[in-house]
C-alpha cells in the first residue's frame, strides 16, 4: 500500500485506505476469532463502536504538528529563558500489541528569537500521541518538530508512561513505568540546564 509521509508518519493515501465497512468486518472477523458470535446481541453494534474509537485514539494521523507551530509571537520583551510545559496527558497506544500506554509529558525550550502558544506545544504531543507509537519514537518526534519549525537554542522532551503491554499481559509487571528523553541544543550541552529541566519535570 502507497504511503505519504506526514509529520513524521506514513499515512496511507486516502484512496487506498480500507472502507469503514471494510474496517468493521475486520472488527467481527476478530470478534469471531476471540471465540464469540459476532452476532449476538452484545456484539452487534461493537464493531460501530470499535471504528468510532479508532478514529478518536488514532486521530493523530489526519493532522500535522508542524501547523500548530507555524505561528508564533516574536513580543518577548527580552524573554531568553526556558519557556516549559509539565504534566501533559499521555494517552497513546504501543504500535506492538496496539495496548495503550498512559503517562505525562514535559516539554521546554529555549526560545530564539519567538516564542509559539503554549497550548500548541501540547497540541504537538496529543497529535504524536494519537498514532501507533514506540515511546522512544513519540520521544523524538516532538523534539524534532519543536526543533525544527521553532529553530529554538535547545529542546527538552521527558515522558513517563505505563505500557498495558506490560501491565496486562506478557511479564504482567503492573507497577513499571518507562522513562525517556530527548536532548538538543544547549539542552544537550550543559549539564547544569539539562538538570534544571529534570528537576522541574519532579516538582
Amino acid at each position: 500500500m502507497d504511503a505519504i509521509v506526514k509529520g513524521g508518519a506514513a499515512v496511507p493515501e486516502e484512496s487506498l485506505k480500507p472502507s469503514r465497512e471494510e474496517a468493521e468486518a475486520a472488527v467481527r472477523t476478530l470478534l469471531a476469532w476471540a471465540g464469540d458470535d459476532p452476532k449476538r446481541e452484545g456484539l452487534i453494534d461493537t464493531p460501530k463502536r470499535v471504528v468510532n474509537a479508532y478514529q478518536e485514539w488514532f486521530s493523530g494521523y489526519r493532522e500535522d504538528p508542524i501547523t500548530y507551530l507555524s505561528r508564533t509571537f516574536e513580543d518577548v520583551q527580552g524573554y531568553d529563558d526556558i519557556v516549559m510545559l509539565r504534566d501533559i496527558d499521555v494517552e497513546s497506544h504501543c504500535e506492538h500489541h496496539m495496548a495503550p500506554f498512559m503517562g505525562k509529558a514535559y516539554v521546554a525550550y529555549m526560545p530564539t528569537n519567538a516564542v509559539v502558544g503554549i497550548s500548541k506545544l501540547a497540541r504537538v504531543v496529543e497529535i504524536y500521541a494519537k498514532r501507533l507509537q514506540t515511546q522512544e519514537t513519540m520521544t523524538a518526534q516532538i523534539c524534532d518538530a519543536i526543533t525544527e519549525s521553532l529553530k529554538p537554542a535547545g529542546a527538552a522532551i521527558m515522558i513517563d508512561a505505563v505500557h498495558q503491554c506490560m501491565t496486562t499481559r506478557g511479564v504482567h509487571h503492573p507497577n513499571v513505568s518507562t522513562i525517556t528523553t530527548q536532548f538538543t541544543g544547549v539542552f544537550k550541552t550543559d549539564k547544569e540546564l539539562r538538570e534544571r529541566f529534570l528537576r522541574l519535570c519532579e516538582r
